[in-house]
């Protein structure tokens, strides 16, 4: 367990005026003896060569040292520090941190990326283990392990992807080929094979064995802000700021559905998810809202209207036709997909940056731009857990292959790893 530093108490100064002429009297030297009179053993007489220096001191500048101890002891003193949940916090990077993955095999692999323009791979509770991932000249805005868990692929508003390997650390190639920054990466569900979507509406594919360029993926006119391969790997679907979804057969690199205008979105995807049976995909949008499109049909299927500003993450339920949203109007939204209503809406004080299912899909986790990580019931609705530690916005989510640890990266320049095993 990484200790938290906690500043020392500030040390107060409290300091009589030898005259009356606003003069204080900083005293090094060893006082004069006493007098050997009984009379005057107890007191202590200065004379002026006892005095090496004179400051000039405003009174109305100096603190009350009792309103100052008052002040601390209701709480609101400078040094009061918030309790801090975390088992293990990761403090190597310099700024803020935007992406958190964790490696599918390895339950205590953690890599992490800000805009520092530098990654990390680091292991829960080995605070002396940490490869830096260097390179990059612009933030790292993605990361993600290969299926396997051999690979780790960064991508980078420098519209770079570095490849890694997550034994060594050591730098297996570089993927280029976009002209602006990488939104996200994502690896096909069964290969080495990296995807990619850029801020100059292009999309990507590499064979990361061979860093080899495969197909790009031409069509949206705008950022291309999320997108994966389809849990079959058949098929790649992708959102935009210009409004759309676009699902593509990777071999052809053909566009096979757009899906936009009414009753789609009217303003740019902000998120992706896709069902595990790979027929459906869930978008949220600026807009504040929710749809389900078939991917087969490239239709509309149900679209979901309670948020009132934009919704910032999604995710389907795998074991039960729910699905969660949250976003900027402080909720965290549980849908009934089967009447395509809200199950419950469970109230933030701030906006829901990120959301994550648990375990059994039982509970839900958000990360809020308070600073707190939140875990729900996803049937009651009821905040189970609340996990302190941050001093600002949780950016992004991972757990653990084995669900006992949730770790978040937040804008405060750390990482936190929170212990989560009872919700498993």
């Amino acid at each position: 367990m990484t200790p938290t530093a906690f500043l020392p108490p500030r040390r107060r100064s409290c300091s009589r005026s030898h005259t009356y002429d606003d003069v204080l009297w900083i005293i090094m030297n060893t006082p004069s003896p006493h007098h050997e009179d009984d009379e005057h053993e107890d007191e202590v007489f200065l004379e002026d060569s006892d005095i090496i220096e004179e400051i000039n001191v405003d009174e109305e500048e100096l603190v009350d040292a009792d309103d100052d101890d008052e002040e601390d002891e209701q709480g609101g003193g400078e040094f009061m520090d918030e309790a801090d949940d975390s088992l293990h916090t990761f403090t190597g990077h310099t700024g803020e941190l935007y992406t958190v993955t964790c490696s599918p095999t390895d339950a205590s692999l953690v890599a992490t990326g800000g805009g520092d323009d530098r990654g990390f791979m680091w292991k829960i509770g080995h605070g002396d283990f940490a490869f830096e991932l260097q390179g990059h000249t612009d933030s790292v805005s993605s990361l993600a392990f290969s299926s396997d868990g051999q690979l780790l692929a960064s991508g980078s508003l420098d519209g770079n992807i570095r490849v890694w390997d997550s034994t060594s650390g050591g730098l297996k190639g570089t993927l280029e080929g976009p002209e602006k920054g990488i939104e996200w990466v994502r690896w096909h569900p069964r290969g080495h094979v990296v995807l990619a979507g850029s801020e100059d509406s292009s999309i990507w594919m590499w064979n990361a064995d061979t860093n080899a360029f495969m197909n790009t993926f031409l069509g949206h006119a705008g950022s291309v802000t999320c997108g994966d391969f389809t849990p079959d790997g058949k098929l790649i679907c992708t959102g935009s700021d210009d409004a759309t979804l676009r699902i593509w057969d990777p071999k052809s690199a053909q566009s096979i559905h757009v899906v936009r205008g009414h009753p789609y979105h009217t303003e740019g995807l902000t998120c992706l998810a896709i069902s595990s049976d790979s027929t459906l995909a869930l978008t949220g949008s600026k807009d504040g809202s929710a749809h389900i499109v078939n991917i087969i049909t490239g239709k509309v299927v149900t679209s979901l209207s309670a948020h009132t500003d934009s919704i910032e993450c999604a995710s389907f339920s795998a074991s039960a036709p729910w699905a969660a949203t949250g976003g900027m109007d402080n909720k965290l939204i549980i849908w009934d997909l089967q009447q395509s209503l809200p199950r419950s809406t469970c109230e933030h004080p701030d906006g829901v940056a990120c959301l994550l299912w648990l375990g059994q899909y039982k509970y839900v986790a958000t990360g809020c731009v308070d600073g707190k990580v939140r875990i729900w019931d996803s049937r009651s609705g009821e905040c189970v857990r609340t996990f302190s530690g941050h001093a600002d916005a949780i950016q992004c989510l991972a757990a653990s292959s084995n669900g006992e640890y949730l770790v978040s990266v937040s804008i405060d320049e750390t990482s936190r790893v929170f212990e989560i095993a009872e919700f498993n």
